[in-house]
């Protein structure tokens, strides 16, 4: 049942990975989040998986955590159809409890699919085909990059929920789009369109719904045609740089690029892939 939650579609050596709960515009509920991470822990260690792209079934990306399931309403719902109630669960006519700060703390079950994000070493890229909502928002944003379709929604409606952002928003957010605009999204609970995303350096690029995927895909490709190794380290040094200052960034590229040139730098490969380059380059050129 929980391997439903999550699909996996391969394309040679690109993994993607669509979050499979459109009846709930793909609500980050306790199972989808597990399954999610455990999904990107199993293609973190897959040398045959050299990019993933996250995309969401149906009208939305995901709209983040599930509510009905933070507030307890699963609960009452499974009672209210009657039946054995497991223990603890909400009879018919019964009053329900608001959920302990323990329950609420461990249905936020942050930690674990952010983590899982942050360690996955492959590129991802975020195909947002829909609303991408608060919990959905910030899943986003651990992203590489993102493409969406004219059909993409963002907003941040922590401040609203009553939840304070634990999976990195409120530090990402700004350094993407400026500490004002993120203020703006953050503080006022609003929804911003893709082209304005777009315009704000949010999103990459907007492409039409059917050309969504494909793009993403062509994107996947032009990145597996590069150097692995070269590529993962230009990732790794950026990711730790983007968290560093600038003089720390510029020591942590200097170190990964002399110890590179030790380990793969040989003339004759720089040769062959000079003469590639060049006939790329003339063929994008036009």
């Amino acid at each position: 049942m929980t391997d439903s939650l999550v699909l996996i579609e391969r394309h040679d050596a690109i993994a993607v990975v669509t979050l499979n709960r459109p009846e709930a515009l793909n609500a980050l509920s306790s199972a989808l989040r597990s399954r999610l991470g455990e999904t990107f822990a199993e293609l973190s260690t897959d040398h045959g998986t050299e990019v993933i792209i996250l995309t969401g079934a149906g009208r939305a990306f995901t709209v983040g955590l599930d509510l009905k399931e933070l507030g307890g309403e699963g609960a009452l719902s499974r009672g209210a159809r009657g039946g054995t109630p497991r223990k603890g669960a909400i009879s018919r006519g019964a009053r329900a409890e608001p959920p302990s700060k323990e329950q609420t703390s461990a249905r936020l079950g942050s930690a674990d699919l952010s983590d899982a994000l942050a360690a996955t070493p492959q590129p991802i890229i975020a195909a947002v085909n829909g609303y991408a909502i608060t919990g959905g928002f910030e899943l986003a944003l651990m992203c590489d990059f993102i493409i969406a379709a004219p059909e993409a929604r963002f907003a941040d409606t922590h401040a609203r929920v009553g939840v304070v952002p634990g999976w990195g928003l409120s530090q990402r957010l700004p350094r993407l789009i400026g500490i004002n605009r993120a203020k703006e999204l953050s503080l006022t609970g609003n929804y911003v369109d893709a082209e304005t995303a777009c315009a704000w350096g949010l999103v990459n690029r907007v492409v039409p719904a059917a050309e969504l995927l494909p793009t993403c895909l062509s994107l996947a490709q032009d990145i597996t045609s590069t150097d692995r190794p070269t590529r993962d380290e230009i990732k790794r040094i950026m990711d730790s740089g983007w968290q560093a200052t600038l003089a720390e960034g510029l020591a942590i590229e200097g170190a990964a690029s002399r110890a590179h040139a030790k380990a793969e730098v040989r003339p004759e490969k720089v040769a062959r892939r000079r003469a590639a380059v060049q006939a790329r380059g003339r063929q994008q050129s036009g």
